[in-house]
Formats: structure tokens, C-alpha cells, sequence
């Protein structure tokens, strides 16, 4: 991949990248010598705190408020990383969000949510980043095992919405190709997060493997999709679940 005549570094995008896996994903791409730019909606004290933990270690690093929800943000936010560090490289597209409850309690609003970012937000993030990515770029999107299979009662939109993404990979795949960018997804299983710190020890008993992820295992797996040995494979969705959905 060539890296923009703006900048000698190469450079990402990570939607959604203030916690957990997103975080975990900012750092590691950092690490591999990206110029990262990250987006956030809420916590701007914990994307601060990624882009200070990147400039600490000698990377560059730049925090962006974008609400996946909005596609004007989106776009915006794509433009502001490519004034800021040049043309992209890859683009990681983890923004997400989970409301659970039972066929006769889920709100139309919960559902028309869910789909705004979870669905909606990933096929405009794509499309915004799509035209300002370099040829033979990387595209990586975070979705869920659970499009695979939850287990659990309350799941059924969030998994409707991951499998929503695991197709979209699948079929986007086929217009980047020219490109000969990629697009891979890929599905975590329980991760140590705030989001499951309270139901980390039943999660845990439940998995084959007798535990659950740590978001550099997910962003380990981001790193190879980023690079070049990853070049063959597109159209794909990873499952790295500890054997959850065996």
C-alpha cells in the first residue's frame, strides 16, 4: 500500500475508537505505524486519554466527535482525519450499539436506533472512507458472533443487526475489488469491557475456553487484516469467540 504524498506515514481511521475494542484496536495500529484518527460520541475524556496513550509511545493521533447516527458527522469526520494525516489506509469501522429485551418489550425506538448505527451507520462510514481510501487499502468492520448465534433471550435485534453487517462485508466486497481494497469482518465473542464488567465471571463459565477475550486479541486480529498478508482474503467474516457458538 502507498501512503499519501501529504504525509510519509501511513494513516487510519477507527469509528468508534475511545473504549474497549476500539481503543485496544487505536493503540495497536498505532503501534504498527499508522497515524490514527478516532471517533467518539460520548466519552471525550476517554478519547483523549488513546490519543495521549499514542503520542506517549511516539505515534500520531488525533480524536474526532462523530455520532454514527448522523451522516453528515460521518463524512465529516472522514474529511478531518484526511486533511489531518493524508490519504487513508484502512479504515475500521467498530461504532456500535446493544439495547437487549424480549419480542414484547423492545421499543420501535430501540429498534430504529439500533439499525440508525448499527446498520445505516456502518454502510455510510464505508461509503464516506470508500472514496478517499488508496488503492489496495483495508477496510475492517466489528461485528458480533452473534450473527452466528446469541443463545440468549433479548439478542434477537442486535444479532439481526450483525448479521446485517456480516452480509454487507460479504457483498462489498465484490465493488472494492477493481481496488483491489479489501473488506473483512470480524465477529468477537465476549470481550473484557466496562460494557460486561459486571457479568464477566458468568460469560467466563460459559465459554469452552473458560474465559473471555481481551480487546488486543480483536485488535491483533485487525492488525493482520491491515497488512499486506491479509491481501488475498476479503469478503470474510472471522469469528474469535473462544468457542462460544460451537
Amino acid at each position: 500500500m502507498q501512503t499519501d504524498s501529504k504525509t510519509s506515514q501511513k494513516a487510519a481511521l477507527v469509528f468508534g475508537g475511545s473504549r474497549g475494542i476500539g481503543a485496544a484496536v487505536a493503540k495497536r495500529l498505532a503501534r504498527d505505524g499508522f497515524a490514527v484518527a478516532l471517533t467518539y460520541v460520548s466519552r471525550p475524556d476517554k478519547a483523549a486519554e488513546v490519543v495521549a496513550s499514542i503520542e506517549a509511545a511516539g505515534g500520531r493521533a488525533i480524536a474526532i466527535k462523530a455520532d454514527s447516527a448522523d451522516a453528515t458527522q460521518i463524512t465529516d469526520a472522514v474529511a478531518t482525519a484526511v486533511e489531518r494525516f493524508g490519504r487513508l489506509q484502512v479504515a475500521v469501522v467498530n461504532a456500535g450499539l446493544y439495547q437487549g429485551a424480549p419480542l414484547e418489550q423492545f421499543r420501535l425506538e430501540t429498534l430504529d436506533q439500533m439499525l440508525s448505527v448499527n446498520v445505516r451507520g456502518v454502510f455510510l462510514a464505508i461509503q464516506a472512507v470508500a472514496a478517499h481510501l488508496s488503492d489496495g487499502g483495508r477496510i475492517i468492520t466489528i461485528g458480533s458472533n452473534t450473527a452466528v448465534r446469541s443463545g440468549v433471550v433479548g439478542s434477537s435485534v442486535y444479532a439481526m443487526t450483525k448479521a446485517a453487517v456480516a452480509a454487507l462485508a460479504r457483498e462489498l466486497a465484490l465493488d472494492l475489488a477493481p481496488r483491489g481494497i479489501t473488506i473483512n469482518n470480524i465477529q468477537p465473542g465476549p470481550i473484557e469491557t466496562d460494557i460486561t464488567a459486571d457479568v464477566l465471571e458468568m460469560l467466563a463459565k460459559r465459554n469452552p475456553l473458560g474465559r473471555v477475550g481481551q480487546p488486543e486479541e480483536i485488535a491483533a486480529l485487525v492488525s493482520y487484516l491491515s497488512g499486506a498478508e491479509s491481501g488475498y482474503m476479503t469478503g470474510a467474516s472471522l469469528t474469535i469467540d473462544g468457542g462460544w457458538t460451537l
